[in-house]
């Protein structure tokens, strides 16, 4: 059965082959309407855009994709230069670390990297910008949906990066999330004596935040504290911003309503927790001598913020590299069994907890 084409999704959603192309090179000037009408053909018919049609199906283009949402947290760069640190990796986050584990390994294999990091045009626009030009690609988790990435993985070979495994015949790659959250949490409680912890989460599409959640639940569970069902703030982006924000209402929250204030904030990732660490001397709280801050990824700028951060290291580079090995294996064996792989991650204790 041959592939099908332009003129097969065009002819199923009733529209013209200049329309199709639109949708895939230029969304926006498409009515949304028409645009879902034909991404919905192009997702019955399997149809993944391509601008090398010949070279996909030989597997010969000799370039590897990336895909993930551009975050961007420009606050990192302010914060670096303050340092005054030598480190021209200072301001590398989660995703500059992960292209830079893929570029490595790609090269060591013969591929070139395209990557495609924008929130413009939604996530069929990374569809359309990647799918078609690459021999197989990364794709970090909740960015594309489950239905594009069933399409396409008829196509290519996909590697997920974190969150959960949500198509079973994908390789998959995972840190773990939910051990580091609780080992951290627990070196809070058992190390230093702290009782009153506040975790502060992101919007629930984020699995990597939700898993960490549920390591703080298990952590405090075990030390019979108090368990909450929820973070006591949830980010809707993971950045230094939304960090600070999250401080200052905590803070806010105890002086307005007379409760005791935490004696931890424990951070989703390493960049909120540099932001609260600003909003706290900024307003006279003293870290970690009145408050605990504590972050998880382990990017460069968490060692050079003062006070230092503890945080849970996991190997960001390693997930980069690990997605190419598991995408060229995949183009080398196309019928082996999928592959889940969970890499460790370990507590690095620093001054903003007491340690140090």
């Amino acid at each position: 059965m041959s592939a099908p084409t332009v003129y097969d999704v065009a002819e199923r959603s009733g529209v013209s082959i200049a329309t199709v192309s639109r949708v895939y090179r230029n969304p926006d000037s498409v009515r949304a309407q028409t645009r879902e009408k034909v991404m919905e053909a192009a997702r019955e018919l399997g149809y993944v855009p391509s601008g090398s049609a010949r070279g996909l199906a030989s597997r010969t283009t000799g370039v590897l994709g990336l895909c993930f949402p551009d975050y961007a947290d420009p606050d990192a760069e302010s914060v670096a230069a303050a340092s005054d640190a030598d480190d021209d990796q200072a301001v590398m986050l989660y995703s500059d670390q992960i292209i830079r584990g893929m570029e490595r390994a790609a090269r060591r294999h013969g591929y070139a990297l395209l990557i495609a990091a924008s929130l413009d045009g939604g996530p069929e626009s990374l569809v359309a910008k990647v799918a078609g030009r690459v021999d197989g690609f990364a794709v970090l988790a909740r960015t594309v949906p489950t239905a594009d990435l069933e399409v396409i993985s008829r196509r290519l070979p996909v590697v997920m990066l974190a969150g959960p495994r949500e198509i079973d015949h994908l390789d998959h790659i995972v840190v773990a999330n939910t051990e580091g959250e609780r080992e951290l949490t627990r070196h809070l409680i058992e190390g230093h004596g702290l009782r009153r912890l506040a975790f502060v989460g992101a919007e629930e599409e984020s699995p990597d935040a939700q898993a960490r959640f549920q390591g703080f639940q298990e952590a405090c569970r075990e030390a019979g504290l108090p368990v909450p069902s929820r973070p006591e703030v949830r980010a809707g982006m993971m950045t230094q911003a939304e960090g600070a924000l999250a401080a200052d209402a905590l803070l806010d929250r105890s002086e307005g309503t007379g409760v005791a204030r935490p004696e931890a904030m424990l951070f989703a990732n390493d960049q909120m927790a540099v932001g609260a660490l600003q909003a706290l001397e900024r307003r006279g709280v003293r870290v970690p001598e009145d408050i605990a801050v504590t972050g998880f990824d382990g990017i460069p700028l968490s060692r050079l913020v003062r006070p230092p951060l503890t945080t849970v290291r996991q190997p960001i580079r390693q997930l980069g590299e690990q997605a190419v090995e598991l995408l060229v294996q995949r183009l080398a064996d196309p019928g082996r069994a999928p592959v889940s792989l969970e890499l460790p991650v370990s507590v690095t204790r620093r001054a903003s907890c007491g340690c140090g």
